[in-house]
């Protein structure tokens, strides 16, 4: 199998061995190259040979590289996995993509569930695309971290939630990675009713059996939107629901911490603030292993940016900074969920910078549902209908988990410009982190 190698990125490895972009990867080490595994295996020894097409000549040449183990060689190719991504199998009673309304962008409608997406991009998979078989050989090609999808252990009410009868048997393919020294990081989707209450400590006590391979579990709520017609019928979490899922993983953390010193389970911030209970503090979530889940993310937000106003403000004891003694007034669009805080950080920077006035904005969600309140999930129609005619100041600051990974793109298509042309105010991602947050308020 030939591999059209797009770019060779500058500096690398592959740029100084002579390889070029438009050139054709043929093999490594003697042998084909079939997916983005295959061929990280294969460049992880420290002496490696492979075997190249020019995309000029046509001329086959090998080249013999020497390299440190975890040397990359820089070299990017037309697909991400080099083959075709695996779409999921399963038909999840609870899928977020079943709930979309149409008119997305054409990606947001790809179910994907490949393991080699776990371990590339931290995706997380449910390992019922993977044959014992596969899932052998990730064992045998030790990558790691995979993220799992578990959702429960036991078999028939697993094999009910996807909707797939041979998903029954995951903690048999874990397992698997286990004695190969794979690590793992699991979530559970918490569906009321369903995989709950008593199912929910039975999971968490089969994971934690597998510790330390397993390295931490996320238990996080379902997410429905409006578009659920002809679907499963799903509840909401509420406030009283919500408390007792805290207390019972609470419950469970306690006994974790006195057997491994970590509390091994944690809880998204959203059940935290429907149940109207203070988020956790920055210790109790032992380094943040699930913060891309939606978990311990505002614990993390609030330390940076007390962290980084603490820096600020020595900084300003000895000599001002520019552009400190200038008023301006901007705005922050945010989602209803998250409000509350934003507006506690956003007095937080005021009360060190007194001349800045911000104005904060909660963005219902009207695109998927006002039961969707997370703001990764705001689409550019929503602020823009209800941001028309607000005082925006001279700047809208919009969190960049609202755009596309790779370009300023919503969720329904708009583009970043088409809201700086409707709303006539300078529009700024700023990335999820307390750091970048203060420092787009005040610069």
């Amino acid at each position: 199998m030939e591999i059209r190698i797009k770019t060779v990125l500058n500096r690398s490895i592959a740029k100084r061995a002579g390889i070029r972009s438009g050139d054709f990867l043929l093999s490594v080490n003697g042998e084909d190259i079939t997916d983005i595994f295959d061929y990280q295996y294969q460049i992880s020894n420290e002496v490696i040979l492979v075997r190249i097409r020019s995309g000029e000549t046509g001329k086959e040449y090998d080249i013999e590289i020497e390299k440190e183990p975890d040397d990359d060689l820089g070299m990017e190719f037309d697909k991400e996995l080099i083959d075709d991504e695996k779409s999921c199998q399963n038909k999840c009673i609870f899928c977020f993509i079943d709930q979309l309304p149409k008119g997305m962008r054409e990606t947001c409608y790809f179910k994907d569930d490949d393991a080699r997406l776990s371990f590339l991009t931290g995706n997380y998979v449910t390992l019922t695309n993977m044959s014992f078989k596969e899932v052998e050989r990730v064992a045998k090609m030790k990558f790691s971290p995979v993220n799992i999808s578990v959702h429960s252990t036991d078999p028939d009410i697993r094999c009910m939630m996807l909707n797939n009868r041979f998903a029954g048997d995951v903690l048999k393919k874990m397992a698997i990675l286990k004695d190969a020294g794979i690590d793992m990081n699991c979530q559970i989707v918490l569906v009321k009713g369903i995989n709950d209450k008593e199912n929910l400590d039975r999971t968490l006590r089969d994971l934690k059996s597998m510790h330390p391979a397993v390295k931490s579990v996320s238990v996080v709520p379902v997410g429905i939107t409006k578009y659920r017609e002809g679907l499963f019928p799903l509840a909401s979490f509420e406030k009283r629901d919500c408390i007792e899922v805290i207390d019972q993983v609470v419950n469970f953390q306690k006994y974790c911490k006195e057997e491994m010193g970590i509390n091994f389970a944690y809880i998204a911030d959203e059940i935290y603030i429907k149940a109207e209970r203070d988020i956790p503090d920055h210790d109790e979530y032992d380094g943040f292993p699930q913060i891309e889940n939606g978990v311990g993310l505002l614990s993390s937000f609030r330390q940076e940016i007390c962290d980084h106003l603490e820096e600020l403000k020595n900084g300003i004891r000895r000599s001002c900074p520019f552009g400190f003694s200038k008023k301006k007034k901007i705005s922050i669009a945010t989602g209803t969920l998250v409000y509350g805080y934003i507006r506690q950080f956003v007095e937080s920077i005021q009360n060190v910078f007194k001349n800045i006035t911000v104005n904060i904005y909660p963005i219902e969600n009207d695109f998927f549902g006002r039961s969707v309140t997370v703001t990764g999930l705001i689409a550019g129609q929503d602020v823009i209908t209800q941001l028309n005619n607000k005082d925006l100041g001279s700047e809208l600051l919009l969190s960049k988990s609202m755009f596309k990974a790779d370009e300023d793109v919503f969720l329904d298509g708009m583009t970043r410009k088409q809201m700086e042309e409707y709303l006539k105010v300078k529009v700024t991602p700023v990335m999820n982190n307390g750091h970048d947050f203060v420092e787009s308020i005040i610069r």
